[in-house]
């Protein structure tokens, strides 16, 4: 029974004299980067910003359960969604104590009839006219280059509507900007510039 007083006694000493030395050794630190600042200050704004993004030690986080990491989570979305709640709050109040400068919305035109610029128009010759109501229009552009002045030749098809089936192959013609139709109709005809001979 002694002998276990003893061992316990001497175990409490050896953890007891282990703290005082680590706070020894932690008190020399500590001094010591009190002592760095002080130096930091001396020498000026460029030590400071080095230290500043210094990397930091990294903590390593304590082994949690999946139930204290759970609790942790809902705790960090309820701080965010307070914090959120509150910065909508003041937006709002903001908004509140400025005076409306917009119409109100029976003075406003409706979203559709709001013009959003002229639709392209293009002139082109017909490939295909073989699939009903759409016909496969090939533009043809030339242009110089910037630089050499060489003549630059490319052309691009596309699908347009032909509601009457008017257009055959051959035909010059010019289409229009619309809506997309279908996959790859964004287009229709505006009229047969030229019927093919």
């Amino acid at each position: 029974m002694a002998d276990t007083t003893e061992n316990e006694n001497d175990e409490g000493a050896k953890t007891t004299g282990a703290t005082e030395a680590a706070a020894e050794t932690a008190a020399p630190e500590a001094s010591a980067t009190s002592a760095g600042d002080a130096a930091a200050e001396q020498q000026g704004s460029a030590v400071k910003r080095r230290r500043r993004r210094a990397p930091k030690p990294v903590e390593k986080r304590k082994a949690m359960t999946p139930e204290e990491r759970h609790t942790e989570r809902v705790q960090l979305r309820r701080a965010k969604a307070l914090a959120r709640r509150l910065r909508r709050s003041q937006e709002r109040e903001k908004a509140a104590k400025q005076p409306k400068t917009t119409a109100p919305a029976s003075e406003l035109p409706p979203v559709h009839a709001v013009k959003r610029g002229a639709p392209k128009e293009r002139q082109g010759v017909v490939v295909s006219s073989k699939a009903d109501k759409t016909i496969t229009v090939r533009i043809d552009v030339a242009r110089q280059h910037r630089r050499y002045e060489k003549i630059l030749r490319s052309s691009t098809t596309l699908h347009a509507h032909d509601e009457s089936n008017d257009a055959n192959e051959g035909d010059v013609v010019r289409v229009i900007e619309s809506r997309p139709l279908s996959r790859t109709k964004r287009w229709r005809l505006l009229d047969v510039v030229e019927r093919a001979r």
